[in-house]
């Protein structure tokens, strides 16, 4: 699988496949492929970007 996760920067809204009961979440900072979201229901969560390819929201 290759890194589509790199693309992401703060500021970009995006959604996590496997927890949509956590809404929209904005990332913070990705350092070395753990990105750092804030989920509009869930708070921040520090995700690995190896093992879970996040969602790009167009809003």
């Amino acid at each position: 699988m290759s890194d589509m996760n790199a693309i992401l920067e703060p500021g970009m809204l995006v959604r996590h496949p496997e927890r949509p009961d956590w809404g929209t979440g904005q990332v913070q900072s990705n350092i070395g492929g753990k990105i750092t979201v804030n989920f509009r229901e869930e708070g921040k969560v520090v995700i690995d970007g190896k093992r879970v390819l996040l969602l790009l929201v167009h809003e």
